[in-house]
């Protein structure tokens, strides 16, 4: 039997990235639902002592004696996200980031990200690919993965809070599984990110024949069907984090959260459904953080571990979505139930998206193969 230590991997490009299918979201929502049916039957695993930790985060101290030290500015973050995942998949992978929101001033999106495909048995490498558009919309497809199972089918207004990229994936991924979708309210802090957006939905979307921009949190969420807030901004204070309160809300509305939330009592009492991308996820944050947690990760999942440490609430009135696509736990039970989803972001969907768009790429011979090496040196 001949072997042979030659390593070859490809290189893909953001533009070999979309040639590869990286922006086909209706794709990616059924790529998530089909990682989250692993996740549920465990076969995956992240880093941390439980597998289920969403990174490592370089953090960067207040004061430092050195002067090119980076400052903990918003959004600051440097991190690795490693995950093996299973199933029709069999594939390892690393996403790797720095982040800044300062990068907007020179031009360049606020992380750059980047992704390692690696054969999990000898750990080579299959592909580095750029993971901008990957991460973003793998992100987004979550909050469709939960639209599909757990908003009205008759859903037709979105309000949505930040016209930035994960609000344009968010819309995008409720508009490839809620259909009768007419309706867009929006809120973003500027005029010209909210123009940019405006311009992209109707180039996109001629579906979508009302756009209204609105320019408070209530407006955001009264009389929305799907509700999603995608605003980025400083983390340390949840007061400051954009509120949900139970009054805006209409019976039957269905809210995914994959950036910063709060809620208020009502929200928060137990006739709220509650739903997360994975427990282990949030249990994983909540071990690792400071307490009160939310102070640190602003994602309200982390809120409702800290609510149960707190006593208000028990670990089984939270659901992992995962349960409800595998038929063990019921999706949407009538019309007037309230439910909304933390979305954490985990390494596991980049691993899935990565594969698919990886194995599209070879198929239709996209990117730049290099070698690694013929025979390795040390071994």
């Amino acid at each position: 039997m001949s072997t042979t230590t030659k390593i070859d991997f490809i290189y893909l490009s953001e533009q070999d990235m979309i040639r590869a299918g990286v922006t086909d979201m209706l794709a990616c929502v059924n790529t998530m639902e089909e990682m989250f049916g692993l996740l549920y039957a465990g076969d995956y695993r992240m880093a941390g002592p439980n597998n289920d930790s969403h990174g490592a985060m370089v953090i960067f101290p207040q004061e430092s004696p050195f002067p090119n030290m980076p400052k903990p500015t918003a959004d600051r973050r440097m991190m690795a996200m490693p995950a093996y995942l299973g199933g029709s998949f069999c594939t390892a992978g690393v996403k790797w980031y720095g982040s800044n929101i300062a990068n907007r001033e020179k031009g360049l999106p606020r992380s750059i990200l980047m992704f390692t495909l690696n054969d999990p048995d000898t750990g080579a490498p299959l592909a580095h690919m750029s993971a901008n558009l990957l991460s973003a919309y793998r992100t987004g497809a979550i909050p469709g993965v939960g639209a599909r199972h757990l908003a009205r089918k008759d859903s037709k207004v979105v309000g949505l809070l930040g016209p930035g990229v994960m609000g344009k994936t968010t819309l995008a991924a409720f508009i490839a599984v809620c259909p009768h979708i007419d309706t867009l309210k929006i809120k973003g802090r500027g005029q010209k990110s909210l123009d940019d957006f405006i311009a992209w939905v109707k180039h996109t979307y001629p579906q979508i024949t009302t756009i209204e921009v609105v320019d408070t949190l209530e407006a955001v969420v009264r009389d929305s069907d799907l509700v999603t807030y995608c605003s980025s901004g400083a983390t340390g204070d949840p007061s400051l984090y954009p509120i949900v309160r139970r009054e805006w809300v209409k019976p039957g509305a269905f809210l995914a959260m994959p950036a910063s939330c709060s809620l208020d009592a009502g929200m928060e009492q137990a006739d709220v459904r509650k739903v997360l991308d994975n427990t282990g996820l949030y249990q994983a944050w909540f071990e690792e953080l400071p307490k009160p947690a939310h102070h640190n990760v602003p994602v309200i999942g982390v809120r409702f571990m800290d609510m149960i440490a707190e006593g208000k609430m028990q670990l089984d009135d939270v659901e992992d979505i995962g349960k409800i696509i595998a038929g063990a736990a019921p999706g949407r039970r009538n019309d007037e139930e309230i439910i909304i989803m933390s979305v954490g972001g985990m390494p596991v969907e980049d691993v899935a998206w990565g594969t698919v768009v990886y194995r599209n790429a070879v198929k239709q011979g996209i990117g730049v193969t290099l070698n690694l090496w013929e025979t390795p040196e040390l071994r």
